[in-house]
């Protein structure tokens, strides 16, 4: 070890004792200037410690996330050292964010965990979306002829079926590696999660479609006197995302309780043995359970309930996506082919899938300024084009919430029109663009098909742009922010502070202030409030997130003279009241009253702001592009 590294260990360790403990970090990632760390009890932290260590520049709190000032480069000399130090090499700032993320409510905390499990496996579910749209064109009869495009070309056959091998891949053992993420997410070994997905698809299991149609007879064993089935779990979405979550709790806990001496040996071997009996006796057939209650309400909504009924399938069906109960549809549209000739299930679903593709586009136009998010909207609408809509759900709509609901509205005003229109299919398998060739030519079967899904798609994309407008109008229409306190607008090269004037906290301006009261400059989030109260950070809606810093050295006031009017987890409108500061009182006892507004995160945005005098009213002062 060089003198430099050793010098960094010696700072890592000091930065440990006095953060608690190696135990009381969650996660380690850097920026440009801070090393970043995820606390469990940030109650444990040492600040003024902290800051005397040598070449810290500075430390403040963001919610449950202790940053610490290096300056460039300097950073991330320290995380290299400090990450191995601490065990938490390999994390990403994405993945310190996760789990250091607010207050969040049960349905939410649940919602995120969802879109954290698919973001991870998204590559391969869109490379294998775009491979099965490439097929299904390929060996789609009635697209281009009578003829298929392979029957036209012959020597495109081969590449076709090598195509169709590469792109049904991912989809055969989906379970399986849905299980690893679950794990993964769950923080258990990911490799267990591996394991558990290869006995859901083990072939000495009964194939569960063919179980299911009753062409197969499963094996029956006894375990603790419960009569098991031995059915596989193919297309058990919801099942692995259980057994990932099991999977993760038996393995933390077997590597709490049992020796290290035996650790190796012992845990993995129980974590795999204990889920395996928890999913065929209890997990398994609870997710079974589900997924048939659905179907079966599904179906009888249809059959019973007219145009509503069609409206409410096209608008839950792509819900039921997010959990791979869908798989089971397709021995329900066999049943309907093989007793009516006909499938009314496929064009409903059809028209649900482009409902997320006219959110996808929706959310596009909102961020049509945002390369990173331009590039997602993309590449998921390209999949919906060709009959997938999972990497347009959980890369976009789930993750982002209102969309989602966006594109049921347009699935299930698409819907009613597939109900009046008597739209149905004489096949199934294929949606989308692809679906049409199997689209019924009865009662202007084409044609409907197409204003069907044009429906979907208009009326689920302006949902989504209209709502994102209106939920976040001070963003998305002008750019403008409110300032947070009336006063002298100044940049922070003026500030008579280095750890400011410098911007190691991050870039900004800074407020002379005329009064005490400090306001909401949007509408959003609490995200963090010192105990001093002397400063306080605001998430927007739109992931643009400031710091509002009262004062100089007012932290040594121990939060005399400030009164919050807001706790953290507070929803906050632009203009609602945040702190109160008597200026008079504190005025003598610090260097200064200045206020600083420092942007710490603007999620892919750029901000400008104009100097001079103004007030809290003013909307031209600062600008978010």
């Amino acid at each position: 070890m060089n003198n430099k590294d050793e010098k960094y260990l010696n700072i890592s360790k000091e930065i440990v004792e006095y953060v608690g403990g190696v135990e009381n970090i969650q996660g380690v990632a850097h920026c440009a200037t801070r090393l970043r760390i995820v606390l469990e009890d940030k109650s444990k932290v040492k600040t003024e410690k902290i800051e005397d260590v040598e070449l810290v520049k500075g430390v403040f709190t963001v919610g449950d996330q202790l940053q610490i000032i290096f300056g460039a480069g300097l950073v991330n000399e320290v995380y290299s050292v400090f990450s191995k130090y601490t065990g938490t090499e390999n994390m990403s700032l994405a993945d310190v964010k996760s789990k250091s993320a607010e207050k969040q409510n049960p349905l939410q905390k649940a919602i995120k965990s969802l879109s954290d499990i698919f973001i991870e496996i998204m590559p391969g579910i869109l490379a294998a979306a775009l491979l099965m749209g490439l097929t299904g064109v390929l060996g789609q009869k009635g697209l281009f002829g009578p003829k298929s495009v392979v029957q036209m070309v012959p020597a495109l056959a081969g590449i076709n079926r090598l195509v169709g091998i590469a792109s049904s891949s991912i989809f055969s053992i989906l379970p399986l590696i849905v299980a690893y993420s679950a794990t993964k997410r769950y923080g258990g070994k990911p490799v267990l999660g591996l394991v558990l997905g290869a006995i859901m698809l083990n072939g000495n299991l009964a194939d569960a479609f063919a179980a299911a149609n009753g062409s197969v007879k499963p094996e029956i064993i006894n375990i603790l006197g419960l009569n098991i089935e031995l059915v596989g779990f193919q297309g058990g979405i919801i099942i692995a995302l259980m057994i990932g979550y099991v999977v993760a709790a038996l393995d933390k806990f077997f590597d709490r309780k049992i020796p290290n001496a035996f650790k190796l040996l012992v845990s993995p071997m129980l974590t795999v043995l204990i889920s395996a009996i928890l999913l065929f006796t209890i997990i398994g057939p609870v997710g079974r359970g589900l997924a048939n209650g659905i179907t079966f309400s599904l179906l009888w909504m249809t059959q019973h309930l007219g145009f509503i009924g069609y409206m409410i399938f096209a608008g839950v069906q792509q819900i039921i996506v997010i959990t791979g109960l869908h798989h089971i549809m397709g021995a329900v549209e066999a049943q309907l082919l093989s007793s009516t000739g006909n499938d009314f299930l496929n064009p409903l679903m059809s028209v649900a899938l482009f409902g997320q593709g006219g959110a996808v586009l929706g959310f596009l136009l909102l961020n049509r300024k945002n390369t990173k998010t331009k590039e997602v909207c993309i590449a998921s609408f390209g999949s919906v084009l060709f009959g997938i809509s999972e990497p347009a759900i959980f890369g976009v709509t789930l993750k982002n919430k209102f969309p989602l609901i966006a594109g049921c509205c347009g699935g299930a005003i698409a819907g009613a029109y597939v109900y009046f229109s008597k739209l149905t299919a004489i096949g199934f398998g294929t949606t989308a663009v692809p679906g049409i060739a199997i689209a019924s030519p009865a009662n202007n079967g084409y044609i409907n098909y197409i204003i069907a899904h044009l429906i979907a798609l208009v009326a689920a994309g302006s949902f989504t742009f209209i709502y994102g407008k209106a939920k976040n109008k001070e963003l998305v229409d002008n750019k403008d922010f409110l300032i947070p306190v009336s006063g002298e607008v100044m940049d922070l090269e003026e500030v008579n502070d280095g750890v400011f004037s410098t911007k190691m906290m991050g870039d900004g301006f800074a407020i002379e202030p005329e009064n005490g009261t400090v306001l909401a400059p949007f509408n959003g989030i609490i995200t963090s409030l010192f105990p001093t109260k002397h400063a306080l950070s605001i998430m927007s809606d739109l992931g643009v997130e400031i710091l509002v810093h009262f004062g100089l050295e007012t932290v040594n006031l121990n939060g005399e003279g400030f009164t919050a009017h807001v706790k953290e987890g507070d929803r906050v409108k632009a203009g609602d009241k945040l702190l109160t500061v008597d200026i008079d009182k504190i005025k003598d006892k610090v260097p200064a009253t200045t206020v600083m507004v420092i942007f710490t995160e603007l999620n892919g945005k750029s901000f400008s702001y104009k100097k001079g005098k103004a007030d809290t009213k003013d909307k031209n002062v600062i600008a978010i592009e």
